[in-house]
């Protein structure tokens, strides 16, 4: 994949593979939906944890709660439910059967990174969704999820958020943190 090597050489992988590897039946049951193929590669390579202490990646299955898939998802959807019941939809979501689904969110904002998953749509044709978190603004972004964060890290990403990126001087050097070293705990 184009986009993933483009990535990884931009922001270095942990050196040993993620532990565990992840049920992709087993989360996508759970889930039930199957999920993006550059996604599963961005798990696959990186595993759980933040690139350039911005842009956390969620996992199925993750030793870490904030990093779990499946345990933002659920949290997501319950607190976005109390939302809706006084606060507009975004227009994708007016569509019978739509619905969104977390795979990242961004350190210390409240702001999460979705997908936005439509009846009939494929997983890698899914938009990108970016929400603020504490308000009403969301933003949509026509590309997968390891494109839209390629171009956050590079600073192109057509993006009223991320402004930091675009503001400071680019740094020289991407890094990605893997939730233990961040978290400063290890896995069971």
């Amino acid at each position: 994949m184009i986009v993933l090597d483009a990535l990884v050489r931009l922001c270095p992988p942990p050196a040993d593979p993620p532990p565990p590897a992840v049920d992709w039946a087993r989360a996508e049951r759970t889930l039930g939906v199957a999920l993006p193929a550059d996604y599963k590669q961005l798990v696959e390579t990186y595993g759980d944890g933040i690139f350039d202490e911005t842009v956390w990646l969620l996992v199925p299955d993750s030793a870490y709660r904030d990093c779990d898939l499946h345990w933002q998802a659920t949290e997501r959807d319950e607190i976005l439910a109390d939302l809706w019941e006084f606060e507009a939809k975004p227009d994708g979501l007016l569509e019978e059967g739509a619905r969104v689904l977390p795979w990242a969110f961004e350190e210390g904002t409240g702001a999460f990174l979705y997908w936005l998953v439509r009846p009939g749509q494929q997983p890698d044709e899914w938009t990108v969704l970016y929400n603020e978190g504490r308000g009403p603004l969301w933003e949509a972004h026509d590309m997968g999820c390891a494109a839209f964060l390629l171009a956050v890290l590079t600073g192109t990403a057509e993006t009223e958020y991320f402004g930091y990126f675009y503001d400071a001087p680019k740094p020289t050097e991407h890094r990605f943190e893997t939730a233990d070293q961040t978290l400063g705990t290890s896995r069971p």
